[in-house]
């Protein structure tokens, strides 16, 4: 397939490109940009006047596995077409409940489901035999079925002789370790953040130390096994501060947050709105500031979706019964372009934190995944053609997701995608 985007505004943030250039695709590879190379012709052309022509987006967070399928390991058709409706060509699926990939023949059976045109997945390791286990897994054989790296979800590790295990196996190796910093033994029934707001609710509390007690434990871990460690979502001042110190330190950590803690607080939690029950919990006002403070200065690279669609059983019930998560893949770059408006943040620095930086970062952990997130020659053709000054009404009716439940439904977001390419394949459009 030989596809022709023309008449688009390219913004390619890895590549410093911002201007009116044609982008020229052919073999799942961009093969030129601005002017077509020589004996080019295009099977299709696509006209993006007044659209901006941009890196497909890279998501290290997002759950689209099939509730209550026999393995476990099925990809739902409502959420890959909700990916492709973000512009999301290229995703991370942590293990979790539904997708357990401890055993290189689940990740095989995973890895085979994939068609043309869906978007580019990329699981997550248990890093032990079931996620709550001490036994580890075969990290090596799991990295050639096709792992990324090794995590275990919203499970904490067993105790910290596992962790210690699991990094100086991973380092052995030479791979990385994906970790929510979490220490559950200090409030196991929290479901909000610790605070005056909990306490007003007669909500349990999760206090900071939480994040700060399980960061200290892994960069010491770190130190004393070398292992390279990915922190995932984030949530705290404090856990960003240590974050900080240890990268002057030089240790190997990378880390990115979720797009709903970049915007909400824990007093958007009002009058019990299961909406807003989220994992890990949402913070105060002190630690959002700090979360969009990295992310303008670089300190995190990435924003992610952290997408977890829940039924209307599991929002229906009281707040602390009720199950954590939001439906966010469609979200993931109207809210990186909301939070670009509202702070005044470069555009090219606020789609490089959905594009070329959790890009980057992929293509330091998988050959696969080479030049993942950007648009330079010879990168993988995939793309997104937005309309930018587009506003659209979050609503159940306008989500291609099995779950409508989201914190930011009512809301008018900027950013509508007109078009997905992966692999050089038109995957998704819409003139709505």
């Amino acid at each position: 397939m030989r596809l022709h985007i023309a008449n688009g505004r390219l913004i390619d943030p890895a590549n410093a490109v911002d201007g009116l250039h044609d982008l020229y695709l052919a073999d799942g590879q961009v093969v030129a940009t601005g002017v077509a190379p020589d004996g080019f012709h295009a099977d299709r052309v696509l006209d993006a006047r007044g659209l901006a022509v941009l890196p497909g987006l890279v998501d290290l967070s997002a759950r689209v596995a099939q509730p209550g399928h026999a393995t476990g390991l099925a990809f739902a058709p409502a959420e890959l077409r909700a990916a492709l409706a973000g512009g999301v060509t290229r995703l991370v699926l942590p293990p979790d409940a539904e997708a357990v990939p401890d055993e290189p023949g689940k990740v095989d059976t995973l890895m085979r489901q994939r068609e043309a045109g869906q978007p580019r997945i990329h699981p997550l390791g248990a890093m032990t035999v079931g996620l709550a286990g001490q036994t580890l897994t075969e990290m090596g054989l799991l990295a050639q079925a096709g792992c990324l790296a090794f995590a275990q979800g919203e499970h904490g590790i067993a105790d910290t002789r596992v962790l210690w295990g699991a990094m100086r196996y991973a380092s052995g190796l030479g791979h990385t370790l994906w970790l929510r910093p979490h220490d559950p033994w200090l409030a196991p029934r929290a479901v909000a953040a610790s605070g005056a707001y909990a306490e007003r609710l007669g909500l349990e509390g999760l206090p900071p130390q939480a994040e700060t007690v399980a960061l200290n434990t892994i960069f010491e871990l770190q130190r004393a096994t070398g292992a390279r460690v990915h922190l995932t979502r984030l949530s705290t001042a404090a856990g960003l501060a240590l974050l900080r110190a240890a990268r002057r330190e030089g240790l190997a950590v990378t880390a990115d947050v979720s797009v709903h803690h970049l915007h909400l607080t824990d007093v958007d939690i009002g009058f019990f709105d299961t909406h807003y029950h989220l994992q890990p919990p949402l913070r105060g006002q002190r630690d959002r500031d700090a979360i969009q403070a990295a992310l303008a200065d670089g300190l995190i690279q990435a924003l992610c979706s952290d997408h977890t669609p829940v039924d209307d059983l599991g929002k229906a019930a009281p707040f602390p019964a009720s199950t954590p998560g939001a439906t966010a893949l469609e979200l993931l770059l109207s809210l990186s372009l909301k939070w670009a408006r509202d702070q005044r943040v470069p555009l090219a620095d606020a789609l490089a934190r959905v594009t070329s930086g959790p890009g980057a970062l992929l293509s330091s952990l998988s050959g696969n995944a080479a030049q993942a997130g950007q648009l330079g020659v010879g990168a993988p053709a995939d793309a997104c053609l937005v309309d930018l000054d587009a506003e659209w009404l979050v609503a159940p009716t306008a989500l291609q997701s099995r779950s409508p439940h989201t914190p930011f439904a009512g809301m008018m977001l900027p950013g509508r995608v007109r078009a997905t390419v992966v692999g050089g394949e038109l995957a998704w459009e819409t003139s709505v």
